[in-house]
């Protein structure tokens, strides 16, 4: 491999990982995942609601261990809360679909927060450093106002904000565009495309992106990869093109509770 090509480093790998439910360790969400996610790409992992992938979202960030086989982050065994293994943590940041902002901290004060923790900085020089992160996701208006004044879509826009600070080289993100409105949409589409290919907020760095979605019509098309959480099972697909030729029973039904597929009707029992 060319050393100036590391589009071949493998960011996420999983070798027989098992992934439990945040509220009951007991219940598995996912059972014998084999996945490799590579520096640069954009996954998007789809299923049902219920289906578990916030849960293993959760996991893939670090904030709950895997409960069988082996997580690596960037070549580091998970999970990676020791202080020694503070600046690998730091290379991944996350946005939760409600925002899970402090509402006591102003909007400002959130999106400054990693700088003032991780890097020890006064509240005046945070500011100054997230100024022009906070003009790129338009949120002037409400710099100075608390979470509780934003709407929910507002709020996760913030914790975009937040999570992109610290200028991580992976970012997760749990349904970035749930319940939002077209106008929304288009925007999150635009940024994230941006970050893949490399935003001037990241010195144009390529992102790695890995996010949530219950409906996945607005990736239709898209040179994404996707992959699918369905009945504890954690299926690697591909292209769109791959997710829709799947013949897995599993991807087939849910492509056709999607209505990304039409329903055959009632099968058939065979002989």
């Amino acid at each position: 491999m060319n050393p100036a090509d590391d589009s071949d480093v493998a960011v996420i790998s999983m070798r027989g990982v098992s992934a439990a439910a945040l509220s009951d360790p007991s219940l598995l969400i996912a059972e014998g995942v084999d996945w490799t996610v590579r520096r640069g790409e954009c996954w998007v992992v789809a299923g049902m609601q219920g289906s578990g992938k916030t849960d293993f979202l959760l996991m893939i960030a670090g904030l709950m261990p895997p409960a069988a086989g082996v997580y690596e982050f960037l070549g580091q065994k998970t999970p990676i809360f020791e202080t020694e293994r503070l600046e690998e943590r730091m290379r991944l940041g996350m946005v939760f679909e409600s925002g899970q902002l402090l509402n006591h901290l102003t909007v400002g004060q959130n999106i400054a927060l990693p700088l003032r923790y991780h890097h020890d900085l006064g509240a005046e020089e945070a500011a100054e450093r997230v100024a022009p992160l906070v003009e790129m996701l338009g949120l002037d208006p409400w710099i100075h106002s608390t979470t509780g004044t934003l709407g929910r879509s507002w709020q996760r826009r913030a914790g975009l904000a937040r999570a992109l600070a610290l200028r991580p080289e992976v970012l997760v993100l749990d349904n970035p565009l749930g319940g939002l409105d077209p106008l929304q949409v288009n925007w999150w589409m635009g940024l994230l495309e941006s970050l893949s290919r490399g935003h001037p907020w990241l010195e144009g760095r390529p992102m790695t992106l890995v996010l949530t979605a219950s409906d996945v019509r607005p990736w239709r098309g898209t040179t994404r990869q996707f992959a699918v959480l369905q009945n504890h099972r954690f299926l690697p697909v591909g292209p769109w093109s791959a997710l829709e030729a799947h013949q897995d029973p599993a991807v087939r039904d849910w492509l056709i509770a999607a209505a990304l597929l039409p329903d055959p009707g009632p099968r058939e029992d065979l002989e």
